[in-house]
């Protein structure tokens, strides 16, 4: 259950192997730098439940760092380190961090942001050092190798992504089981997906995003390694299944459009035979590329829906997808799904209304009460804000993000459903769907595409891409017009800025 474990047995086996360096971290180097590091926080007179921040790149001693507070019972943030400074600074003063870790590589983002960090944290910077942050090596290195006197469990605590306004901190309790002995959470997961020490486990996302950071964290828990990719390329991604007999992997559906436009020789040049669990979740999964990926990986896909509040999950097969199509799965564990109308009214089966979870774990936002309470009924019951209906046998299917619904003419528009067609065309990497003004409707379905060649955007492809919707999915559903953007605005996480796109239309109004 914690690095300690198998450093006593097999120190020198790989705890996780960093993908594009080759640079591998034994279980005995994790052990050792990981009791480093909650020496130093409790030098530096940190207990339980206090809060530190984390700004870095997919570095070597991310994880390990990680595990230090983990073991030392504090609240860790894990910051994108491709944010702007304001909004690293945002987070930071945020969340109240008593130490902050960053790396040479954010030197400019840090030198921006330190005069104004009000809580005055100890900060300190992996590669170097440069005014107001020491070396992070150096501060560990005198540090003892033996487990602190009171390991206890720390918890994360992170952001939402921010895609529609301010992000904010999702705070949810410490647990409270002794230090070494299972936990609930992490006894589901591992049920659910069978980690253990034969685990290979390829993390082809940011580590500061609450999925992959939670993978990591319990496959390391259990035992297994991991392959964490630097950046995410598809063929790479590839090539490092057949590479490390990769035998669980985690994505987005961007993941799985991007592996399924590469060419046909480049997918068929690797052994991905190795893989017994290829989980996704984040975004939704148009039908079309999920029946394409289990066509070509075969029924090892498995999906979930839950948020970094960890409030309820869901979890679907491949086998039960394909009898259920478009579905993500049936509640888990103890939870229990309502869908209730703008009144708090349970709706029937198959009737569309807010997603809500009963028995999941607690949560709130971080010094926002109000938005804490409404996403909270008086039952108890809590929800993401996702739209969606459940089956008469208990699948979900979700709709959209509530945000995100166009209202046009007094109709509900769904945007990924038109999303969900257009993405399917050849000529289409990435789209976004999205309400625009509109002096008689109200609202407008407005379509950005990012083209997979960027010299074919113009009139004709417009009107082929229309056209395909259309044959597809009811005419009041489809796009009234299509601009076109070399990239769009999509976080590392297959999440979508979907504000920023939109912002830029209402203001014209």
């Amino acid at each position: 259950m914690h690095p300690g474990t198998y450093a006593a047995h097999t120190p020198d086996r790989p705890a996780y192997i960093m993908a594009r360096s080759g640079k591998q971290v034994s279980w005995g180097e994790l052990e050792k730098t990981s009791n480093q590091g909650a020496h130093l926080f409790r030098s530096l007179g940190l207990k339980r439940g206090d809060p530190i921040a984390i700004c870095l790149e997919n570095h070597p001693a991310f994880l390990s760092i990680c595990w230090a507070a983990y073991r030392a019972g504090l609240y860790f943030t894990a910051i994108s380190y491709r944010l702007l400074p304001d909004e690293v600074e945002y987070i930071v003063n945020d969340c109240g961090a008593k130490v902050l870790i960053t790396s040479d590589q954010l030197t400019e983002t840090f030198d921006r942001l330190r005069g104004a960090l009000v809580n005055k944290p100890r900060c300190y910077m992996l590669d170097g050092v440069v005014e107001g942050a020491a070396s992070w090596e150096a501060a560990i290195a005198s540090m003892p190798e033996t487990p602190i006197d009171d390991e206890s469990y720390g918890q994360s605590l992170l952001y939402s992504s921010g895609t529609t306004g301010r992000p904010k901190g999702v705070k949810k309790p410490l647990v409270d089981t002794p230090f070494g002995e299972e936990i609930v959470a992490a006894q589901a997961a591992q049920n659910r997906y069978g980690f253990d020490e034969n685990t290979i486990y390829l993390s082809p996302a940011p580590l500061y995003h609450a999925a992959p950071l939670g993978f990591n964290m319990n496959v390391l828990r259990y035992g297994g390694t991991s392959v964490v990719m630097e950046h995410y390329d598809s063929e790479e991604a590839l090539a490092l299944i057949e590479r490390h007999q990769v035998t669980h992997s985690q994505w987005v559906p961007t993941m799985f459009v991007r592996m399924l436009k590469l060419p046909e020789d480049v997918r068929r040049r690797y052994d991905v035979s190795s893989l017994r669990f290829a989980i996704h979740a984040a975004a939704p999964c148009p039908v079309e590329i999920k029946e394409q990926m289990i066509d070509w990986w075969g029924p090892i896909i498995y999906e979930y829906y839950a948020g970094t509040e960890g409030n309820g999950s869901t979890s679907i097969d491949s086998a039960e997808w394909l009898a259920h199509k478009g579905s993500v799965g049936k509640a888990a564990g103890n939870c229990t799904i309502h869908i209730l109308d703008e009144d708090g009214t349970k709706m029937p089966v198959g009737e569309v209304g807010a997603v809500y979870f009963e028995g999941g774990g607690k949560f709130e936002y971080l010094h926002d009460k109000e938005k804490t309470q409404s996403s909270h009924t008086g039952q108890g019951w809590s929800t993401l804000g996702d739209i969606g209906y459940l089956d008469e046998e208990g699948y979900l299917y979700l709709t959209d993000r509530k945000s995100f619904m166009i209202i046009s003419g007094g109709v509900n528009i769904y945007p990924q459903e038109v999303e969900n067609a257009l993405i399917t065309h050849p000529s289409v990497t990435d789209v976004a769907v999205f309400g625009v003004p509109n002096e008689e409707f109200g609202e407008e379905v407005k379509a950005v595409v990012q083209p997979a060649d960027m010299s074919a955007a113009g009139p004709e492809l417009e009107a082929e891409l229309m056209a395909y919707v259309r044959a597809r999915i009811s005419h009041i559903k489809c796009p009234r017009s299509i601009d076109f953007l070399e990239e769009l605005p999509r976080h590392p996480t297959g999440k979508l800025y979907k504000r920023l796109l939109k912002d830029k239309y209402w203001q014209r109004k």
